[in-house]
């Protein structure tokens, strides 16, 4: 699922997962960025009530973690380590 969002992606303008400090997905799909060297900010939506607000409205009301959002405000929810780089790719085109 890819999304747009018109607010900012992050702190950096960079690549921002929202995410908690529970989910599985989450963490697995932080250890194969960092395999892969791709820059990223981390944003715990349970100890940030906008971040939370801001996945829910990227999910239609759903806390779903992880949610991406890439420096051009998209967001893909749950995203595969082939999906992050593909979207990461068309930046660098």
């Amino acid at each position: 699922m890819s999304t747009h969002i018109h607010e900012q992606s992050g702190p950096s303008g960079r690549l921002t997962m929202y995410s908690t400090p529970w989910c599985g997905y989450c963490h697995r799909l932080q250890s194969q960025l960092d395999r892969e060297g791709i820059e990223y900010d981390v944003v715990d939506i349970e100890r940030d009530p906008e971040a939370a607000d801001l996945v829910m409205a990227v999910n239609g009301g759903n806390q779903t973690v992880p949610t991406l959002v890439f420096p051009d405000g998209s967001a893909q929810t749950n995203p595969s380590l082939a999906q992050v780089k593909a979207k990461l790719a068309d930046f660098a085109a």
